[in-house]
């Protein structure tokens, strides 16, 4: 018997909402046909971005939106994105897959988007291949309300007043993508790139510097700390190794477990990174910010290498579930999370086919979660059973109040072939627990998907395996699922 103890009466942090959050690269077909199609397209669409994608999106009530990159980012030159799209200059995605950009979609098209979705810009800038200046620029192009040169190229574009904008990141994977710079060269570029990044509305930008593992984080942090909001990580989960990555559908039982075991990797990876933040910054001001995170797996056959393009499962949903717990049970240090990718890329939300469009399990997985944003982490206590065969545990929980003082539960159960039989006791209220009520995402095979033909076949069920015993929640959860339940 799986038991879980909450500890309702003790809960003081708050999980930010802005772990819930999304990421949108100029990668494959994510930003073109995945949101923007264009004003003349056949796909019914509001400005060029695409009605469909926006009406899913809204109801994951995202909290940002990371963009332009990724990679493409170091890469990206803001002032070719704005003006009368037929007189963009057009530009090579020289990371993924070699194509032409027309840069129709860019500072303008972005901020609308985000406006539409009702969600927070978080831009990427670029310090790989840009200037101190241009970073400047393109700041003050969005944020100075009053008469300056930007502004004033700002308002010949269409748009008077300046946009919201809080989040900005300088520059990304500058060990690697990015430039290739040494952590001591990066940490002297980001102090002085940053001295040059102002909100000119008066408000405070929260300004996120490059992070990437022990060595590098320690120098960065050393440095710079002092002038950094947020530290960058990344980190990715495959069915084998960054070589091979598995692929996405049709893998053997091996490959599950082996996804669940890198998959809980992250929680190792988010304690070693405190460690060293912790070290600089005891008092936990500088936020970890996983902006992105996520499976990744082979392309799937016949696509572009270069598109990151993959199917996604049940298996992609339990991945989100038990990360997302580990995001929420560390929020006193993960500030912001972003996952990869929002359409046709890696662990997307939604896949795209023309002006078809398939709600992922890891979409519902989001869909069911955001009852935690915002809301109030509830310690708990989990004693599961093992999966011996993987060496791993059976079950992943997380537990939250929100503002109205409703407390939610959210499970996986990681085994491919055995229910979890779970005792969940509820402590610190005056009231007795009388029930719960929620919603399940589960699937009869591991590889269990929708797809264009079939787009929902695995969706979220009214959950029914609840009953209260002797003053205790007893459950019921089925292999491979994900639940997230209302105590009452």
């Amino acid at each position: 018997m799986n038991k879980i103890v909450i500890n309702a009466d003790q809960g003081a942090q708050k999980i930010s909402k802005h772990i819930y959050g999304h990421f949108a690269e100029h990668l494959g077909r994510c930003i073109y046909e995945g949101l923007w199609v264009g004003e003349d397209s056949p796909i019914p669409n509001t400005r060029g971005i695409r009605n469909d994608v926006v009406a899913a999106l809204s109801k994951l009530e995202m909290p940002n939106l990371r963009w332009p990159g990724g990679c493409f980012a170091d890469t990206y030159h803001w002032k070719d994105g704005i003006g009368p799209r037929s007189q963009r200059q057009d530009m090579v995605n020289v990371f993924w897959g070699g194509v032409t950009e027309s840069n129709h979609f860019g500072t303008h098209e972005f901020m609308d988007l985000c406006s539409m979705i009702g969600t927070e810009p978080y831009i990427c800038g670029n310090v790989g291949s840009g200037t101190v200046r241009e970073m400047s620029e393109w700041l003050e192009y969005i944020t100075m309300p009053g008469s300056s040169p930007m502004a004033r190229l700002r308002r010949a574009n269409g748009r008077e007043d300046p946009w919201d904008l809080k989040y900005w990141a300088v520059g990304n994977e500058n060990w690697g993508c990015g430039g290739n710079m040494t952590a001591q060269q990066y940490a002297w570029e980001f102090r002085r790139y940053q001295s040059y990044c102002r909100h000119l509305g008066g408000k405070q930008l929260y300004k996120i510097a490059c992070g990437q593992g022990d060595d590098w984080n320690d120098v960065v942090m050393r440095e710079a700390a002092k002038f950094m909001d947020g530290l960058s990580v990344h980190y990715y989960t495959f069915a084998e190794k960054w070589e091979r990555k598995g692929a996405a559908t049709g893998f053997p039982a091996s490959e599950w477990y082996s996804t669940m075991k890198n998959a809980l990797g992250i929680e190792d990876f988010i304690d070693r990174t405190a460690t060293i933040m912790d070290r600089y910054d005891p008092a936990k001001r500088v936020g970890m910010i996983m902006d992105e995170w996520g499976t990744w797996y082979d392309v799937e056959p016949g696509s572009n290498p270069g598109f990151l393009y993959q199917q996604n499962t049940i298996r992609d949903a339990v991945v989100a579930g038990l990360s997302l717990n580990v995001f929420n049970r560390h929020a006193d240090r993960v500030h912001m999370a972003n996952i990869a990718q929002t359409v046709n890329v890696l662990q997307a939300m939604i896949l795209t086919e023309g002006p078809k469009i398939v709600l992922t399990p890891t979409y519902h997985v989001f869909e069911m979660y955001k009852v935690h944003q915002d809301a109030t982490l509830l310690p708990l206590v989990l004693d599961c059973d093992r999966i011996e065969e993987a060496a791993l545990p059976a079950v992943s929980a997380s537990a939250s109040r929100d503002a109205k003082g409703r407390t939610h539960l959210s499970l996986c159960n990681l085994h491919i072939e055995k229910e979890a039989e779970l005792e969940v006791e509820l402590r610190g209220l005056p009231a007795a627990l009388k029930g719960a009520s929620g919603r399940i995402v589960a699937a009869p095979t591991m590889d269990g998907r929708n797809d264009f033909a079939a787009p929902n076949r695995v969706v979220p069920k009214a959950f029914e395996g609840a009953k209260v015993e002797g003053g205790k929640l007893k459950l019921r959860l089925p292999p491979m699922s994900v639940a997230v339940l209302e105590l009452a």
